[in-house]
């Protein structure tokens, strides 16, 4: 589903809450084959280059984690106290913070359960197409073997007025006047060029990763280890806690069970494998998957078509 026909449906509902779906939209999204709460992981771009957006999650919102075929630059519009993990590095975000996201890499952000106000922020995704051209600015972005996510905090620097750019881009989006997709795309290029001269200039700070929790602990040997076997028994051996300890941790700070955690990264994975046009067997093996039935199983789950759907879509794209 395409961000504008999200935009259509949700037009129509005055007191909608960030993620939290009427339950008609949900019951309509599961009839198409989507899952209504990785809305997210299933969102494809409008346009060829550029799609901005405001969006809101609210303390409740299910948010999965997940990763996207395009670039995404999010700013932070409040304090709120939210958190966000990249990977499996977790940060504390703040107004005027900059998250850069490149495709591929597995995010989501963590809304604490005594969070006063909801997270919101400016959403600018742009596709592999127009950030080539841009491949000069962030060449950390364009890695052969890994594609890297930054951060940027601008609060208290000379660079808070970036917050403007990414919200008149929002604007030129939502009022749609004459020649507002140009205005976007200037914008965009105006944009990148100044979070590029921050980061040069080093005024603007990067964010420091939160120390390590054992949340960040169990994250991370996730990262390292997703496409092998492993079970919560293992886990615990590792890092000398209790089975209930790492489930009650998961379903609290992250919404989902361990188990389902570990899922999620593995079909994060297996999307860009397919998109990268492996063998389905071989994206199978080589993200944790035992055998290609179970894997198909959870695909399917997930995303409402099947692997080989899937990589039809994405021929057909290209």
């Amino acid at each position: 589903m395409k961000l504008s026909e999200l935009k259509t449906m949700t037009q129509k509902i005055p007191d909608l809450q960030g993620e939290q779906l009427p339950q008609w939209l949900r019951e309509y999204l599961t009839e198409i084959g989507m899952d209504p709460n990785a809305i997210y992981q299933e969102l494809e771009m409008t346009s060829r280059f550029v799609d901005t957006h405001r969006d809101t999650s609210y303390v409740n919102a299910q948010l999965q984690l997940h990763s996207h075929t395009f670039f995404e630059l999010l700013y932070c519009i409040n304090d709120c106290g939210a958190e966000y993990l990249v990977g499996s590095e977790r940060y504390r975000i703040q107004k005027g913070d900059i998250i850069f996201v490149p495709p591929g890499i597995s995010h989501r952000p963590l809304l604490p359960e005594g969070m006063q106000e909801p997270y919101r922020r400016y959403v600018l995704w742009i596709s592999t197409e127009f950030m080539k051209q841009y491949a000069s600015l962030f060449p950390y972005a364009f890695t052969d073997k890994q594609q890297r996510a930054s951060m940027l905090r601008t609060a208290g620097t000379p660079w808070e007025s970036l917050g403007d750019l990414f919200r008149n881009g929002v604007k030129e989006a939502e009022q749609q006047a004459d020649g507002w997709e140009a205005a976007v795309i200037g914008n965009t290029m105006q944009l990148l060029t100044q979070i590029k001269r921050a980061t040069d200039a080093q005024t603007a700070r990067p964010l420091k990763v939160e120390q390590p929790e054992l949340l960040d602990k169990i994250t991370r040997y996730v990262e390292e280890h997703y496409f092998q076997p492993i079970t919560i028994d293992e886990l615990s051996k590792q890092f000398y806690v209790s089975n209930s300890t790492i489930s009650h941790l998961f379903k609290q700070r992250m919404g989902v069970s361990f188990h389902r955690y570990v899922l999620q990264r593995r079909l994060i994975d297996a999307k860009t494998r397919i998109e990268n046009g492996q063998r389905l067997e071989e994206v199978a093996a080589r993200t944790g998957f035992s055998d290609y039935s179970g894997f198909y199983r959870s695909f399917k789950h997930q995303f409402g078509i099947s692997p080989r759907q899937y990589r039809s879509m994405q021929e057909n794209d290209a």
